[in-house]
């Protein structure tokens, strides 16, 4: 898998700013919780001085009641800000991240089916999910956790400068080396963060892969193969983590060594300053628990920039995929069209797949007239399925151009040609939902009524009727549930449901039987007849009433016309019936045997 590109902190910021700026105007109440949360903590430590200089040096009682209110107020309001901290913190974070996926999800639609050639289906979820968080850590969460370390910085620092302004230079020496083993080991972070999402998506990518083809692991015995290739892959992610583990190992050690240099320096000066009276005890104490809780924000800050360098490694990986480009899009003036005649002109349709060294289709020019029905055929590979996935714009011809009612397709906006073109594919393409929202996906203000329609004229009502919750059955993932036969009238019923006036019928009895292909083909003629139609099969008994028949070989068109006219000409449309006969016929005496 392809490394992401690398990028700057800057580029990565800029590029997501736009999606925080909705909810910027609940930033500054953000940021008053949070500095009311670090100076409420800030006059809890100073209370604490009050204590032993006011209350247990002189052994003073009277004090104690009013610091004791003191600190319970203290303690309420510091416990409103951190509950309004939290709470509008994690409201902007959840609406900023339902907003970067909704547009990653967006943008990933718009691609082009050679896009999720390139990518594993595994690796584009990671990115969705874990990486699109590792982004709002970087543009929110990160960010207002630095704020909170910087806040305490602030006021603790000038805490220590009020006590003594001297301890405070001294204690505050330790801060360029805090610094200094910050920025050594952010470099190293940031290239095994960028290892650890890589490996992290490739094993999403083999999960999801093994998951999806359990039925072929299982019934080839290849379980032990695959748990090997999972097993490898999991060693990279192992390397990876050991990687920042070493890194994470190292790094704090450094600091607790730095942190623990500037308390002893300290405790020497402070003890000194105390034996000449230029600090009270408590103001000792408290000088030491300001600074302990100094460098707990200080070091904080080093650990962010290593989370940011993390973060950044999946903000690379979310940017490479938005960055990507569909190879199919609308034209700034494409326009909607009305209700179409549904008549097809092909001129000249030449198109290569991306990476290929020959042309899927090569110069195809065909004619269909409103009402009519045109089978295409031909060898596997021919360019059948090419030609009828691009009739809906799944693909755009590198020369040539198709015509919808006259109008170039790529003139018209996709969505009213979707409308008007409704595609039936060779693999059958079912949802994890009930057989009713199956039935009505892509359209979804379809009443019961329509649904059930289009169930029986697609022969699927019956089977519907019988399974145990009838209409609200899940049929399972990728239709589990069902029979292939039943996945694929519920797709057909799909299609009649859209009542687009062009259907593309890719293989509509690829799974079935010579009984089970009639009874599907049979409701399929009513509409056939009232719509053009282009019919994908390798099975000419599918396709012998069709008003015209295209021979396809190597992408180009080499017969044309009726049935009979084909049979009669005795080229390839002639031998391709004799030898789908020949097939028949053997396949029937085997049966009978």
């Amino acid at each position: 898998m392809p490394h992401a590109p690398q990028l700057s902190l800057r580029t990565v910021l800029r590029r997501f700013w736009p999606h925080a700026r909705p909810y910027r105007r609940w930033l500054p109440v953000l940021l008053a919780l949070i500095a009311v949360a670090a100076l409420v903590e800030t006059a809890e430590i100073w209370l604490f001085k009050l204590v032993v200089d006011d209350v247990l040096v002189p052994g003073e009682l009277e004090p104690l009641t009013w610091i004791a209110l003191a600190y319970l107020a203290l303690t309420l309001v510091g416990a409103a800000a951190s509950f309004g901290d939290d709470y509008v913190g994690t409201w902007i974070a959840e609406r900023f991240l339902l907003s970067l996926r909704l547009r990653v999800l967006d943008h990933v639609q718009r691609l082009s089916l050679d896009a999720f050639n390139r990518h594993r289906l595994g690796d584009l979820v990671t990115r969705m999910s874990s990486d699109v968080q590792q982004i709002e850590t970087l543009m929110l969460s990160g960010v207002a956790t630095g704020l909170s370390a910087l806040l305490r910085i602030v006021f603790f620092t000038g805490a220590l400068f009020i006590l003594d302004w001297r301890l405070a230079l001294a204690a505050l020496t330790v801060i360029p080396a805090f610094w200094l083993v910050a920025r050594l080991f952010a470099r190293l972070v940031k290239r095994a963060a960028r290892e650890k999402r890589r490996r992290v998506g490739s094993l999403s990518s083999l999960a999801e892969e093994s998951f999806s083809n359990a039925a072929l692991i299982q019934s080839t015995n290849s379980q032990t193969a695959v748990r090997e290739r999972f097993r490898r892959q999991n060693e990279g992610v192992v390397e990876a983590e050991l990687a920042s583990a070493r890194i994470h190992g190292l790094f704090t050690p450094l600091v607790d060594v730095i942190e623990l240099a500037g308390v002893l320096c300290v405790l020497a000066l402070g003890t000194a300053a105390v034996a000449a009276g230029s600090l009270s005890i408590g103001g000792m104490l408290v000088f030491v628990a300001y600074l302990t809780q100094l460098y707990g924000p200080i070091r904080s800050l080093g650990s962010l920039a290593n989370t940011f360098f993390k973060a950044l490694a999946g903000a690379e990986r979310v940017i490479e995929l938005l960055d990507e480009r569909p190879r199919v899009t609308e034209r700034p003036l494409a326009r909607p069209l009305a209700r179409a005649r549904g008549e097809i002109e092909i001129e000249g349709l030449r198109f290569r797949y991306p990476g290929s060294d020959a042309d899927a289709l090569d110069d195809v020019s065909l004619r269909v007239a409103p009402g009519e029905t045109l089978a295409l055929v031909g060898a596997s590979g021919a360019g059948k399925s090419t030609l009828a996935r691009m009739l809906v714009r799944l693909h755009d011809p590198d020369h040539g151009a198709l015509r919808l009612d006259g109008h170039d397709l790529r003139d018209l906006t996709l969505a009213s040609l979707r409308r008007h073109v409704s595609i039936l594919f060779q693999e059958t393409l079912v949802l994890r939902a009930t057989v009713a929202e199956n039935i009505a996906f892509g359209r979804p203000d379809a009443s019961r009524d329509q649904i059930e329609a289009a169930a029986d004229a697609a022969g699927a009502a019956e089977f519907i009727e019988g399974l145990a919750d009838g209409y609200e059955t899940d049929v399972g993932e990728r239709g589990r549930n069902l029979s292939g036969g039943q996945a694929q009238r519920i797709a057909i019923a799909r299609v009649l449901l859209s009542e687009a006036p062009v259907l593309v019928l890719d293989e509509p009895s690829s799974s079935l039987d010579a009984e089970a292909r009639e009874r599907l083909l049979a409701p399929l003629r009513g509409p056939m007849a009232q719509r053009t139609t282009i019919v994908v099969s390798h099975d000419l008994l599918a396709v012998r009433d069709a008003d015209r028949v295209a021979v396809l070989d190597h992408g180009r068109v080499i017969e044309l016309g009726t049935h009979d006219e084909l049979l009669d000409g005795a080229g390839a449309y002639a031998r391709l019936w004799e030898l789908h006969r020949t097939d028949r016929c053997a396949a029937s005496v085997q049966l009978a045997a």
